[in-house]
């Protein structure tokens, strides 16, 4: 039975909402006659019923479920509990006690808070509430995450155009009624919005129409006529988010999920202001948005506006505009200068204006590269005209009103989204399906040939998922195209004025072209294009990179650390001097240092020529020792995967045991997921794809590598990720090398990471090639929820990730695991299955585990039937200290406690 208002617009009653299997109730008003009902208010949202017999009524003056009825009235979406004394005096109303939706009538106060559902189909309360700014007066209205400001609706100061409310949604926050006057505030009511030129909707599209706090941290605005519309909504893309970027980073919505963020020039790769540089000068940005400025004064003209921004050594931008309002004989500026750390910076905003960022000199300045355009530095030798950069590499175009780069193509222009130079790439945009095929054919397409020098490095890596997308308003999809840029040779030169680098002279190559000639002494770095020490002869032989004999040079050590006669064999390593490394790492420096693990440090080394390793340096005194450091040596050098860390070289001298792997740019998979303002960067599309290739990876080592091997060591921190956020499964110096039909080993040495380690492998010493599914299943359940498994505590009492996770599934809330910035990226069955496929993996059993082949297929196959995953090993510290079997106690132990406090 159900309550319909008069003029059956709402109904109200008993509802589960639309698409749960169980069995939960909620009494809540929906507009009559949608189907699956559109829900405009939840009484029970976080008390949901599972009588099939509840009622509701009134009980001390509140609204209650329970088995009496009262006398109620529905009017226009609100729920009213009349006294029935003659007098009707209102006891109680739904719309003084809103969950996630305002209507028409409603009265916005100080106090009222819209909440958002926990998920599409959960009412409980969410993350987001909808409010009005509790600093910026009642002009303005936020959305909140947990606490903090999620996005505003208006920021003061001319300079920042604020994101704008439509006319009818003032209206209706507004707290008229449709027969009210448009020119002054309603006397009695709360708000004092501003009310000039609102313009009066229409009965119909005002009283249809309502206000969302949507799951996802959306607010929007829908008009209810066959069916619902979306009208409006914000935040309208993710650089709408505040701080979307952090400090001094600069988001464009046009660009993909991956490059949507980028520091400003002059900053550095985690966008912290950068002033050691004694000389500055400004960047110019075009069509830009950014936070509140510091400061807001008169001045007589864009000079004057500089020099104030120079005279003050905090100040880090500025911008003016012309004061509209002044007579012409008496023009004056509006200038503006930011002091704190710049914030909230958008590309290509509409309304955006000119923003004048302070860098260093040495960042924006060089005779030969080409200017900045607009967040996009040109580095040299690529060339937007005659005038710089390299004639052989004038392949760009800058557009000057909307600071736009463009890489030019005979038959149009791609918008270029993110320039590399260190990495000599840079990414374009493009729409057409026929672009994204191979390599070879997107060359054709883009008409690169041979002689060009310009290649395409990787194909169209997923698409852009336009935040702003709505069922109604459209979406955009875009793919980029990786291009990589060939070494430059010498500059070209008229006389030595044009040779911008130290030690050059401008004189006749062998090509008979003049070009600027290193000195004596010094040779042409294409990579880092300058002169470097050294003769032509030393760098074409590259003595940094000379192999050695390894019969001859690692004999000795290969005899002392009892390597088998298999192992020499295969050995295929490139040995590095000592030297060489302390030169290519600045000393082992602390500005080198990448990081640090149980091995020990691990440093960033440049050779000449430019390539760039990571050197890992075993330290004696964390408990890894020989026999770890030849474990890497030897199965690294014998694995072969695109998801595989790819071992460079190694050293050994004395003491000092060092591995050099290829350098991964975005260090390892834990500083992104763990971190609450990195994670963010990390998609439900990008995580999904880590978690197939670390799957594919261990599936290589388990059963498709020549040899079959366990990790015994894999964890979030192992994972490493190169440039295109492909995962490597790194740290091999635990891992063990198992016969054709061996299915399990055991151990007297029990040595892991807490929370990682299976349980029969922790307790018992026994591990298998299900040791590794279980560590994959902890991995693929942190990578989800964005939360450790080792120091995981649950407001519940849950002390665990797995305990956690196993409680969700069961009470059929799996997706209240996920973490929460992932709501607007995430593909819900992909999230499901991702979990379960977890849990079947972390089972207590090692023989309920699923083999790694298996679960490739899971998580890979659209059709695949999953079977009920059941109970997961919950580890405990208390379990881990038990002892590896009772010969060894002393020993297992020992190693144990320095393994998990030193995990690697």
């Amino acid at each position: 039975t159900t309550l319909v208002s008069a003029g059956k617009r709402f109904e109200l009653g008993f509802f589960s909402p639309d698409g749960i299997s169980d069995s939960r109730r909620y009494i809540g008003i929906w507009y009559y006659g949608s189907d699956p009902p559109i829900i405009v208010w939840v009484a029970n949202r976080d008390d949901p019923l599972v009588s099939p017999t509840a009622s509701f009524g009134l009980v001390d003056g509140n609204l209650k479920l329970c088995n009496e009825g009262r006398a109620i009235q529905l009017t226009h979406g609100n729920l009213v509990l009349i006294e029935d004394d003659g007098r009707e005096r209102i006891l109680w109303q739904s719309f003084d006690h809103p969950t996630d939706t305002f209507l028409p009538g409603m009265l916005m106060s100080e106090n009222l808070m819209l909440t958002s559902w926990a998920s599409q189909d959960d009412p409980k309360q969410g993350n987001f509430t909808f409010q009005m700014d509790q600093e910026g007066g009642s002009n303005n209205y936020d959305v909140i995450q947990e606490l903090s400001p999620y996005w505003k609706s208006g920021v003061y100061g001319k300079f920042i155009q604020a994101d704008q409310m439509l006319d009818v949604i003032s209206f209706l926050l507004s707290n008229f009624t449709t027969g009210a006057t448009t020119t002054s505030p309603p006397a009695g009511t709360i708000s004092t919005l501003a009310y000039k030129n609102i313009t009066q909707p229409s009965d119909d599209n005002y009283n249809n129409s309502r206000l969302v706090m949507n799951y996802d941290g959306r607010i929007q605005y829908l008009r209810q006529g066959n069916g619902s519309k979306l009208v409006w909504f914000e935040p309208a893309s993710q650089c709408s988010v505040l701080s979307a970027c952090g400090k001094f980073g600069s988001c464009n919505d046009k660009n993909g999920n991956k490059t949507m963020c980028r520091c400003l020039a002059g900053k550095s790769l985690i966008c912290a202001k950068n002033s050691d540089d004694s000389a500055h000068d400004f960047l110019s940005l075009k069509m830009m948005r950014a936070g509140k400025p510091d400061v807001q004064i008169s001045v007589d003209s864009e000079e004057q506006c500089k020099q104030r921004c120079l005279d003050v050594c905090s100040c880090q931008a500025y911008s003016f505009e012309e004061d509209l309002h002044q007579r012409a004989e008496r023009a004056t500026l509006t200038c503006y200068t930011w002091s704190d750390d710049l914030n909230n910076i958008q590309e290509f905003s509409q309304d955006g204006r000119d923003l004048y960022v302070r860098v260093p000199l040495s960042d924006i300045e060089s005779t030969r590269s080409c200017k900045t355009c607009g967040t996009n530095l040109i580095p040299y030798p690529l060339s937007t005209g005659w005038s710089c950069g390299d004639p052989l590499y004038s392949a760009f175009s800058c557009n000057n009103e909307t600071a736009q780069l463009y890489f030019k193509r005979p038959h149009g222009g791609y918008r270029v989204t993110s320039v590399n130079p260190e990495a000599r790439t840079f990414t374009i945009q493009v729409k057409n399906a026929s672009d994204c095929t191979n390599s070879s054919q997107m060359e054709i397409n883009l008409q690169l040939n041979q002689s060009s020098p310009f290649h395409v490095s990787s194909g169209c890596s997923g698409g852009q998922n336009d935040f702003s997308a709505g069922e109604s308003l459209g979406r955009v999809w875009l793919s980029e195209i990786k291009i990589v840029w060939s070494n430059p040779k010498e500059p070209i030169c008229n006389s030595s004025k044009d040779c911008d680098w130290p030690h050059a002279t401008c004189k006749k190559a062998s090509d008979g072209i003049k070009r600027c000639l290193c000195n004596s002494g010094f040779s042409w770095n294409s990579f880092h294009v300058n002169c470097s020490p050294g003769s032509s002869e030393s760098t074409r032989e590259n003595p940094d990179f000379r192999l050695y004999d390894r019969e001859k040079r690692i004999k000795i050590w290969i005899d002392s650390c009892q390597f088998e006669e298999e192992d020499k064999k295969g050995i295929d390593v490139p040995f590095f001097d000592l030297e060489i490394i302390l030169r290519a790492t600045n000393n082992l420096s602390d500005e080198n240092k990448l990081g640090r693990g149980g091995f020990g440090p691990v440093y960033k080394a440049t050779f000449p020529g430019g390539q760039e390793i990571a050197v890992k340096r075993l330290l004696s005194g964390s408990g890894q020792g020989s026999e770890e450091f030849k474990n890497e040596v030897v199965l690294i050098a014998k694995l072969q995967h695109r998801n595989l860390v790819r071992l460079v070289g190694y050293c050994v001298k004395g003491d000092e045991k060092m591995l050099l792997y290829e350098y991964m740019p975005n260090k390892s998979l834990d500083s992104f997921i763990f971190d609450r303002t990195r994670c963010s960067l990390l998609t439900w599309e990008i995580r999904f794809e880590i978690i197939l290739g670390i799957a594919r990876g261990m599936l290589y080592m388990h059963q498709d590598s020549r040899l079959r091997i366990i990790h015994r060591d894999l964890k979030t921190s192992n994972i490493l990720l190169n440039e295109e956020m492909t995962p490597k499964i790194s740290d091999f110096g635990l891992a063990r090398i198992f016969e054709a039909k061996q299915t399990e080993a055991s151990t007297q040495r029990v040595i892991g990471t807490y929370g990682y380690m299976s349980p029969e492998y922790a307790l018992d010493g026994y591990f298998s090639f299900k040791s590794d599914v279980f560590s994959f299943g902890v991995v693929v359940l942190e990578i989800v929820s964005g939360r450790r498994n080792t120091c995981f505590y649950h407001s519940e009492g849950t002390l665990s990730l797995l305990t956690h996770a196993w409680e969700l599934w069961n009470d059929n809330n799996a997706l209240d695991l996920m973490d929460q910035v992932l709501h607007e990226t995430c593909d819900r069955d992909q999230v499901l299955k991702c979990i379960k496929v977890a849990l079947l993996c972390v089972q207590e059993n090692p023989s309920d585990r699923p083999m790694m082949s298996n679960a490739v297929l899971m998580l890979g196959s659209e059709a695949a039937t999953l079977p009920a995953p059941k109970k997961p090993a919950f580890a405990v510290r208390a379990g881990v200290s038990t002892t590896a079997s009772p010969s060894s106690k002393s020993e297992s132990n020992a190693v144990l406690s320095t393994s998990l406090e030193q995990g690697r």
